[in-house]
């Protein structure tokens, strides 16, 4: 899930202050940097950081943006307590700038998105100097684009590009990551046959997520090539990929007898199933090479949770051809359908939360369950908390020589420390049950 980046002036000034600030740069690098500070998703992450971290602790840390007006604006907004806090001035579109911006950091933090418009020359950036990177991109076709491109420079460089770190795609992939490390100690394998269920979610959409949606749309009704590839669960694993079982996905209701319940495809399996795929893929198929995985929501037993399984299934279809339509999705877009920028209320956010259930089963009967919760809005209030610990552990926890650079997932560039930040300091569990 991405935000759109705001349509402001394109300042040419690259540093606020930019004498003072070249000075301190040049002996105090900042941990991180959050680029697009002023979307949606990026002020609710200044503020976690703000009340997680201060300003004036052992972390330092930017605000970056290509407003310097709007940048003041939103840090003026925290009073005295943000009065310091370094700002940064850059835009996805001139590299000059952002080759400054990564000059200045260990790790990018970037809200700005749709990612497949606005995203690549700061993966470019990031991946040719060294800088590590992560986003809350659920854009599976545009992540494949930029390791096509970009994954040599990275391995060269030794940057670490992290992508999908907040609800896309964090608790599918370490809930896997969990379960999979406790069969290995219980079982001494691995499980292949696995799935993941959402049992409860209260949340909300912003108009950036709608904007990625679109964009993918968009992209797919334009050229078949792109639409056989937006379908293909191993977009993301390679060509020369070992998975030995065809993937398969919940396209319609169905019965789930493990969880004696109806289930419903889930919206987030596009981009989930692909991330937790390259995972085991990055890992030499430390999962198995017959590893499945699918993902869906359960919507209950009997007559009531088929009818709210064909129900949602028809939604989610109605959506889909009301978005590739162009005067359909011009009407859903004025009427329905929240603006860039717009998205769940603060106290919309403090009331949401998730409930996921991660599955494994053996060809010999045993079985494995992991519950995943979070204690926000899934795609906002929680994401920022998880994307703000997915860069701290990448500028903190996770040095250089002991994890080499190149596109990578949450689990093969954190795994059991990012877990443990996530249940720290952001709200997360991932429970054995």
């Amino acid at each position: 899930m991405s935000d759109v980046q705001e349509n402001s002036h394109v300042e040419n000034t690259h540093v606020e202050n930019s004498h003072q600030q070249q000075n301190e740069t040049a002996s105090n690098q900042y941990d991180l940097v959050i680029f697009g500070a002023t979307s949606f998703v990026g002020q609710i992450l200044t503020t976690y950081m703000i009340e997680h971290l201060g300003t004036n602790g052992d972390i330092s840390w930017a605000i970056a943006a290509r407003s310097a007006s709007k940048l003041s604006q939103l840090r003026d907004s925290y009073g005295d307590s943000a009065s310091q806090l370094p700002m940064i001035i850059a835009d996805s579109h001139d590299e000059a700038s952002l080759q400054t911006m990564c000059e200045q950091t260990r790790v990018i933090i970037s809200t700005v998105g749709p990612y497949a418009l606005y995203g690549e020359l700061l993966i470019k950036t990031c991946a040719e100097s060294g800088t590590d990177y992560t986003d809350l991109t659920g854009e599976a076709l545009w992540i494949k684009q930029m390791q096509d491109k970009y994954q040599q420079a990275a391995q060269a460089s030794g940057a670490r590009i992290v992508n999908s770190c907040g609800f896309d795609s964090i608790p599918s992939d370490l809930g896997m990551h969990r379960l999979q490390k406790q069969a290995n100690e219980q079982f001494n394998h691995p499980m292949p046959h696995t799935k993941l269920r959402v049992k409860a979610m209260k949340g909300g959409a912003s108009g950036g997520t709608v904007a990625s949606m679109i964009e993918a749309i968009k992209a797919a009704k334009a050229d078949p090539k792109v639409r056989r590839q937006m379908g293909n669960p191993y977009l993301l694993c390679g060509k020369d990929h070992q998975y030995q079982q065809k993937a398969s996905s919940v396209k319609g209701p169905i019965f789930d007898p493990e969880f004696n319940s109806w289930v419903a495809p889930f919206i987030m399996e596009a981009i989930n199933s692909r991330i937790v795929l390259h995972s085991n893929a990055l890992k030499d198929m430390a999962y198995g090479s017959d590893f499945t995985y699918d993902e869906g929501v359960l919507t209950g037993r009997g007559f009531k949770g088929r009818l709210a399984a064909v129900l949602s299934t028809s939604a989610f279809g109605a959506l889909a051809v009301g978005l590739f339509f162009a005067p359909l999705r011009a009407l859903l877009e004025k009427f329905v359908l929240p603006a860039p920028g717009e998205g769940p209320s603060p106290e919309a956010q403090l009331k949401g939360f998730f409930d996921m259930r991660v599955y494994g089963a053996d060809n010999d009967g045993n079985h494995l369950m992991v519950k995943v919760t979070g204690d926000r809005d899934p795609g906002y209030g929680s994401t920022a908390k998880m994307l703000a610990q997915a860069g701290l552990c990448l500028a903190m926890d996770i040095k250089k020589e002991d994890q080499s650079g190149g596109f990578l997932t949450p689990s093969t560039a954190m795994g059991d420390t990012l877990i443990k930040r996530l249940e720290d300091h952001a709200g997360l569990t991932f429970t054995v049950l």
